[in-house]
């Protein structure tokens, strides 16, 4: 390519300098570590600010996040290594649907198996990111110093700028973090994975294991790629900030804006399985009404059911979780049919999804419908469902209406009567089934709701009643008691409440993954002993510090997923 010399390369040396002694100053200056970066040039209200789309792989190797005080001042937020997982498996949607759009402009066909991933992660009808904020503190606005060229039209038009960033300029994120770091996590997984040729054991972005296929390693060779040369984010620059400015910004960008309506959330995000079950399953399958706006007036209830309450419903019966993020399209696919089965039962109930449901049946309150959810995960998808599960479930959803979800049946005052009302024969051996017995005890709440003119009005604190409901529910339809001894696992009986033998926990702290798993009862973290009888006393051998280990450790649930072990804990209570 640059010619020979006796069938050896030719020196790469201009024609000025050929023949001639290059010193040491000018052999530096020969080289460069400059990155070009076309951008456009902008005033956000009157500030200088610089706006480029940059390759993703750039961003990730170029940018720094203030949050570490060996690094400088702080200027952000304490890093969420779960959200930024989340952002990693979003963006590797992404990279897929880049590498298949790639090809289409290349004139190449599209392989199956990308539409087999897909199918897998859960499909979006459209990727995109939102913009990045940030700071490159070495570029002063008033004294720039950096070398750029001018992009003209042929009239003489500006229409942007190549600068050449050196290396040494750092662009702090100013809002996006998560964003970076997700990005980052998704570099180091594609690049794993297409040096190994298997998905790593535990950690991964994704729940997928075992070895690559020879199919999949194409899809994820060209994801890395075009993650290097052709997917880009964009990003705005602004220049020469303070650490105070930066802080102020932060500020700005993250507590000014409004969220979005969980309704419309929901709606909204097509990505989702479990959003999608709602939409295509119960909406337009079975035929339950969806509302955006609450009725709070139950005279005008029309039937219909807010789209929020279905989420959070759906989430308890395909994860026993109260939130749908972390559900997978695979989990979902596999569940869909006795969730399904569980709606066709409700749909039947008398009076539910008429007008003035919520005055003909209980049953038309979300929390009784997050309870019939509870007692679907129980018996059919815990670590500690009975082993005939699937004959309770049959006969629950078989028999639905004889759980009597009229307002008047009285095992839904349990917790209004007096002893002498509780001796009813009707309701004999509730208590049984009920916590701590039936007993009422200071340090639990037992105030499901209200009957008052003939209607039971279930109150606001939807996890602290629904589990109480199911309950209820299991003595009426004689399923197993979740109380009884003879039904409980010994992880269940152990004072410290750990979940499950043989459950992963981790805990990240110091930028540092500690990896652990109960055995025997007790949490055993790699390195440190024997095991630990509480989350609290592992974090304290961890860190050396005092802290609430519940809000420290993450447990990976039976679907893969990671979960802070203070929301299962309050999940199973």
């Amino acid at each position: 390519m640059f010619g020979s010399t006796d069938g050896m390369p030719k020196a790469m040396v201009s024609e000025e300098a050929e023949g001639k002694l290059t010193n040491l100053s000018s052999m530096l200056d020969l080289g460069t570590d400059d990155e070009p970066v076309n951008v456009l040039m902008g005033y956000n209200l009157g500030n200088p600010t610089w706006s480029a789309d940059v390759k993703l792989a750039t961003f990730v190797e170029w940018s720094e996040i203030a949050n570490d005080p060996d690094k400088g001042d702080i200027a952000q937020r304490r890093l969420d290594p779960n959200h930024a997982k989340s952002f990693a498996g979003f963006m590797l949607k992404g990279l897929i649907n880049a590498a298949k759009v790639r090809r289409r402009l290349q004139g190449k066909p599209i392989p199956q198996i990308y539409s087999g991933i897909q199918d897998r992660l859960g499909t979006k009808p459209y990727c995109a990111l939102q913009p990045v904020v940030a700071n490159i503190r070495a570029i002063d606005p008033n004294n720039p110093s950096i070398r750029a060229e001018r992009g003209m039209t042929k009239t003489g038009e500006t229409v942007g700028f190549k600068v050449f960033m050196p290396r040494t300029y750092r662009w702090w994120v100013v809002d996006g973090q998560h964003r970076r770091y997700g990005g980052e996590m998704l570099m180091d997984w594609l690049k794993e994975v297409t040096r190994t040729g298997r998905y790593p054991g535990r950690g991964g972005i994704i729940e997928l294991k075992g070895e690559v296929s020879e199919d999949e390693m194409l899809v994820w060779v060209e994801a890395l790629e075009c993650a290097r040369t052709f997917a880009t984010i964009k990003i705005e620059f602004h220049l020469g900030l303070g650490i105070d400015q930066e802080r102020q910004l932060f500020h700005d960008l993250n507590n000014l804006g409004k969220k979005i309506n969980v309704s419309q959330a929901t709606e909204f995000d097509q990505g989702n399985p479990i959003n999608n079950f709602v939409r295509v399953v119960l909406e337009e399958g079975i035929g339950i009404a969806v509302t955006e706006r609450d009725t709070k007036d139950w005279a005008k209830d029309d039937g219909s059911m807010l789209r929020k309450d279905l989420a959070a419903i759906n989430s308890i019966a395909f994860l026993n979780k109260t939130n749908a993020r972390t559900a997978t399209p695979l989990v979902v696919a596999e569940r869909q049919e006795d969730i399904a089965r569980l709606w066709e039962a409700i749909s039947a109930l008398p009076g539910f999804g008429e007008d003035k449901a919520k005055l003909k049946t209980v049953a038309a309150q979300p929390v009784v419908l997050k309870a019939l959810a509870k007692l679907t995960f129980d018996l059919l998808y815990s670590n500690r469902r009975p082993e005939n599960g699937r004959e309770h479930f049959d006969r629950l959803v078989a028999n639905l209406a004889d759980t009597n979800f009229n307002h008047a049946n009285p095992m839904w005052r349990y917790y209004e009567m007096s002893e002498e009302e509780r001796s009813d024969l009707e309701i004999e051996g509730l208590a049984d089934f009920l916590p701590d017995e039936g007993l009422i005890t200071p340090e639990s709440n037992r105030d499901l709701g209200a009957f008052q003119g003939g209607v039971m009005r279930f109150g606001a604190k939807h996890n602290d009643i629904y589990p109480i409901l199911g309950d209820m529910i299991r003595w009426k339809m004689d399923l197993p008691n979740r109380h009884s001894t003879a039904d409980r696992s010994d992880a269940d009986t152990k004072s410290h409440g750990f979940p499950a033998d043989g459950t992963s926990c981790r805990f990240s702290y110091g930028g540092k993954d500690y990896h652990g798993k109960i055995v025997n009862g007790l949490l055993v973290v790699e390195g440190y002993g024997d095991g630990f009888k509480s989350f609290s006393a592992a974090s304290h051998a961890v860190t050396q510090t005092s802290r609430n280990g519940w809000l420290d450790w993450h447990l990976q649930d039976m679907t893969g997923a990671w979960v802070l072990a203070d929301e299962w804990r309050k999940e199973i209570t």
